[in-house]
This record gives structure tokens, C-alpha cells and sequence, in this order.
């Protein structure tokens, strides 16, 4: 299948290089440069898990965002009022 796609140019002379050495065209080169990094990364890697921790019941509902954000500015107006007496 053909594609175009844009190599940075470190990579592209290490892929050059590595095609003369092996005397295989580049896109065998980079064919096998493909393959190798696909095989690595499903390779003896398990799936990532974010770990979870309780956090107990919320001290207000969370399920009406602008509610909460309101009620929490008003506390805090309140409380930077309370420090002014």
C-alpha cells in the first residue's frame, strides 16, 4: 500500500543507514522498523490501571455542577465577609 507520511530527519538517515547496512531497500527498512516497534509494545506489557480509592459520600450532590459552583462562592463571599467584623 502506498502512503506518504513525514519522518523527522534523524530518523530518516537512521533508517537510510540502517537499509544500506542490511543491503534492503528502504522500504523493507522501514517495514522491519515497523514491525520491531509494534512487536515491543504489545510484547510482556499488561494493561495500565489507575488505582481507585473511596472518598466517602460527597457533603453536597455533585450532579448539578453550576448549583454547587453557586453555593460555593456564596460560602466563600460569606466567610471573606465574616473576617472584615
Amino acid at each position: 500500500m502506498r502512503t506518504t507520511v513525514d519522518i523527522d530527519p534523524h530518523l530518516l538517515r537512521r533508517l537510510r543507514d540502517e537499509a544500506a547496512q542490511a543491503g534492503v531497500s528502504f522500504k523493507d527498512a522501514l517495514n522491519r522498523a515497523l514491525r520491531r516497534g509494534f512487536e515491543r509494545a504489545h510484547t510482556g506489557t499488561e494493561p495500565y490501571e489507575c488505582p481507585t480509592f473511596e472518598m466517602g459520600t460527597p457533603l453536597r450532590p455533585l450532579d448539578k455542577a453550576l448549583a454547587l459552583a453557586d453555593v460555593l462562592e456564596d460560602e466563600e463571599v460569606a466567610r471573606k465577609l465574616s473576617l472584615r467584623e
